[in-house]
């Protein structure tokens, strides 16, 4: 669960969370393109690809490759995890 904490900390990984929550399945370039165009944050493809291996490291973000793409895509499952964590059934 730290890893998630760790994963949100950081404005930038949730600016990307925000994209893959807005549109599923976006390469490394498409991530940078809309990161730029959306929120001004111009960090590099290696900055970006950085950040995302700590969110699939953090399991809220899944890849999968197609030929030479790679795809990223928003999970949610971990958050539940948390959020379960401090229910309180009525």
């Amino acid at each position: 669960m730290g890893d998630v904490f760790k994963a949100l900390a950081d404005p930038t990984r949730r600016a990307i969370l925000d994209e893959l929550q807005e549109r599923d399945d976006q390469t490394l370039f498409e991530l940078c393109s809309r990161l730029i165009s959306r929120h001004g944050l111009s960090s590099s493809r290696q900055a970006v690809s950085q950040h995302l291996e700590v969110l699939e490291a953090a399991g809220l973000v899944t890849t999968r490759r197609e030929g030479r793409y790679k795809f990223h895509s928003l999970d949610t499952s971990p958050l539940k995890t948390i959020t379960d964590r401090w229910r309180v059934d009525p």
